[in-house]
């Protein structure tokens, strides 16, 4: 989905401030936070597409202005409560209030029906897919064209696995591309590598 969240390639935000060797955690409840999530993840609750897709849909205000455990929060709590295990007034009864929760989920998809296998030095453009449910396709390479490098292992695909659609594994590839043709006259040269699906990919002329 085309959502805050992806906030790759865009403009207007400034330097990434970062600080080095900062902390993991900075307050008591975002170790709990942490931990109830990957109790969460291991106990086979919810899996890890559903976790970032939670967090796509959080309203964009307030995912702009939520901390980084701030959302894990959101994302565990609006999963939780999707799936029967609590309720939003047992969550708004221990907060005192307000519980903000991700907006619905929509459809997912499965695999691409039409897939094909690449090697290393084949030429693929990224499919121009604009979905309203889960994606690991970055919005800045939607339609341009790359070289393989490598293939990955199969792993589950995403759009499907964050929906409980079934779906084949399948492989990522390692495509490069050029910063130039990611981002015509607004880029020094460079290269960019991204994982990109399988089923994201076509072959290039």
């Amino acid at each position: 989905m085309d959502g805050m969240h992806d906030l790759g390639g865009k403009q207007g935000f400034g330097r990434v401030r970062y600080t080095l060797n900062a902390p993991a955690f900075h307050a008591r409840w975002e170790v709990h936070v942490n931990s109830l999530y990957s109790f969460a993840v291991r106990s086979g609750l919810f899996n890890m597409d559903e976790y970032r897709h939670a967090i796509e849909r959080m309203e964009p205000r307030h995912y702009l202005g939520a901390s980084y455990y701030e959302r894990t929060l959101t994302s565990l709590a609006t999963l939780l409560v999707e799936k029967g295990l609590v309720t939003r007034e047992e969550l708004e009864q221990r907060a005192h209030g307000r519980f903000p929760l991700a907006a619905p989920s929509a459809p997912g998809r499965g695999n691409a029906p039409a897939r094909e296998r690449f090697k290393a030095g084949d030429r693929v453009r990224v499919k121009s897919d604009y979905v309203p449910g889960h994606i690991r396709m970055p919005g800045y390479i939607r339609g341009k064209t790359g070289v393989v490098l490598s293939e990955s292992p199969p792993y589950p695909f995403p759009d499907a696995h964050a929906h409980s659609v079934q779906a084949q594994d399948e492989p990522t590839y390692d495509v490069r591309f050029r910063s130039e043709d990611l981002w015509p006259n607004s880029a020094d040269a460079a290269l960019v590598h991204v994982a990109v699906f399988q089923s994201y990919l076509d072959r290039a002329a």
